[in-house]
């Protein structure tokens, strides 16, 4: 195992500074925030999309200290559209606790990072390794795949043992020397290699500069690997969205609340049937209802089909309400879920 180590981790550090991604505006960077804010922005997220969002945090939020002294509202508005809004709390939860108990300076261990709300074993590996030279392991899911492939790793990683012992695996990998130069080529190199060589379907075995040391490339089979047999049962769940705007054209919305989906976000009011919207209307406003095209909204382990009804409200009609007219102007820098801000700011 141990020249398998040496083998391994050298093979993938020179590929990575020969033919690894350079274009990416987080790459060859030692600042823990915008390591972080990466790492934090490409969970279930690709590269593309993140390409677009980066930039502008960066430019509202330069800083930990700028994230933290934010609102939470402004944090969910510049996210808006990014989806799975959990990060973007844990996002400005973590600015603060770095403020507060670390004076604004990210702690130099994978062990510290994993103490801060919304960083993970795999995330808190890569900022170390990239920022700091720590010998850690990352373990997303790319790397999952390289790493299964290449040891040959049939177990059920859906099983929490097992992937608790290709963790270990992942570890005794690592390089050995060089730590400071070598750690974030190495990290990069099997992000990389996962996201460019080695990829789930039509891996490019000729191009992996592993390709000798690869169980599953021996075997004929690297598409059998890595073995994950629990799948996540998807349901579904129809909603009606209340657009209701005034005669100035402002549109009422209302803050989700936690948990939930959508949680903290600025919302159409949701009703589970068109019955339940139609009650929460004034008497006689249900004729000027007005139902649009319904469509699907697809969450991680759910599709939402959602039926937009559209109408026009006296300023007054929906005071008992938990919520407020926002203008026109202000709906781009509220946080809205996708679907709404699809139906407000159509491109």
């Amino acid at each position: 195992m141990r020249a398998l180590e040496e083998d391994f981790a050298g093979r993938v550090v020179a590929w990575q500074r020969r033919h690894g991604r350079r274009h990416l505006p987080w790459q060859d960077q030692r600042d823990p925030y915008r390591v972080w804010l990466s790492e934090i922005m490409l969970q279930q997220t690709q590269v593309a999309t993140v390409l677009d969002y980066y930039p502008r945090f960066l430019q509202r939020f330069p800083d930990v200290a700028a994230l933290a002294a934010a609102s939470l509202d402004e944090v969910l508005g510049l996210w808006s559209g990014l989806g799975y809004y959990s990060r973007a709390r844990n996002l400005h939860r973590c600015a603060v606790e770095v403020v507060t108990r670390f004076g604004g300076r990210f702690p130099d261990s994978a062990e510290q990072l994993q103490s801060l709300p919304g960083i993970g074993r795999s995330t808190a590996a890569a900022i170390a390794a990239f920022c700091f030279g720590e010998r850690a392991a990352i373990l997303d899911g790319n790397v999952k795949r390289v790493l299964s492939r290449t040891l040959g790793y049939g177990a059920d990683l859906s099983v929490a043992a097992h992937e608790r012992s290709l963790w270990g695996l992942a570890e005794e990998l690592l390089p050995r020397a060089r730590l400071e130069e070598a750690m974030p080529s190495y990290t990069q190199g099997l992000m990389d290699l996962g996201a460019t060589v080695c990829q789930a379907r039509s891996p490019d075995c000729a191009a992996c500069p592993v390709t000798e040391l690869c169980e599953a490339r021996r075997e004929g089979r690297p598409e059998a690997y890595p073995v994950k047999t629990r799948k996540l049962r998807r349901s579904s769940e129809s909603l009606w969205l209340l657009w209701a705007s005034d005669r100035a054209g402002s549109v009422w919305l209302e803050q989700r609340p936690t948990p939930g989906v959508w949680a903290g976000l600025y919302c159409l009011p949701l009703f589970d049937s068109r019955a339940a919207l139609e009650a929460a209307l004034p008497e006689g406003q249900q004729a000027a209802l007005e139902d649009l095209e319904g469509f699907k909204h697809v969450l991680t382990h759910k599709d939402l089909h959602l039926h937009p009804v559209r109408v026009r409200l006296g300023s007054r009609a929906l005071a008992g309400r938990p919520g407020a007219w926002f203008t026109a102007e202000q709906w781009p820098a509220l946080g809205l879920p996708a679907p709404v801000r699809r139906l407000l700011l159509p491109d």
